[in-house]
């Protein structure tokens, strides 16, 4: 049973033309050896783009990729129909094996200034054959509400929380919980939490958080 907290000055940051990541784990030619996954989690990322910056027509497999809006939106094109994607919507690439199907190609760009999305990638035994689905979130303010179980065994939930709610992080193999914007009071697992920090809990019992501001907490649990 173990907890780690991860602060966002603890993330290694790159920098292109229009465009700030912040990587959570090991990424391209930046290796960490400690920081190489979280259970399936092997890539977190924290994207701000200017208008019409992003992430030209690349390749993928072996991955499912989902991606959370914050604030903009994100034009993705290559897998299904054109779409843009916005706040309270989730996107789930699924990417095939590479094998039975080639890899996947696609592009995500922002549709507008300030775009910030978060993305998770997500290693799975047994890879889904390639879509590209867009679902609108259900959420009920000050709960923590389930929103997609892309792969079997993972499940993202969002909370957002008024200024004084509290939500419980569930009890599971792995929980993986991720501060977008605002703040989490002192609790018995840490000092406050600020935006772009995060909980990484192993095998620990569910345990309240509570939003010292109005607060948008990304939450993963896995199994194992």
């Amino acid at each position: 049973m173990t907890v780690e907290i991860r602060r966002a000055s603890a993330r290694f940051t790159e920098r292109a033309p229009g465009r700030a990541t912040q990587h959570s784990f090991s990424f391209g030619d930046r290796h960490d050896p400690e920081r190489l996954r979280f259970g399936p989690m092997v890539c977190h990322d924290d994207h701000l783009l200017a208008a019409g910056e992003g992430f030209a027509t690349h390749r993928h497999s072996g991955v499912s990729i989902v991606t959370w809006v914050v604030g903009g939106a994100v034009a993705h094109t290559g897998v299904g129909d054109p779409v843009v994607v916005a706040p309270g919507q989730v996107a789930v690439l699924q990417t095939g094996d590479g094998v039975t199907h080639p890899p996947v190609e696609h592009s995500e760009v922002a549709a507008e200034s300030g775009t910030r999305f978060v993305q998770v990638w997500l290693a799975t035994d047994e890879p889904a054959p390639p879509s590209y689905d867009v679902t609108t979130a259900a959420l009920e303010p000050g709960v923590l509400s389930e929103v997609v179980s892309p792969v079997p065994g993972a499940t993202f939930s969002v909370a957002r929380l008024g200024t004084g709610d509290t939500v419980e992080l569930p009890a599971a193999g792995r929980v993986h919980a991720f501060v977008a914007t605002g703040a989490l009071m002192r609790s018995s697992l840490a000092e406050p939490l600020s935006s772009g920090d995060a909980f990484e809990m192993v095998d620990h019992p569910a345990v309240p958080v509570t939003a010292a501001v109005p607060t948008e907490l990304l939450v993963w649990a896995f199994d194992d």
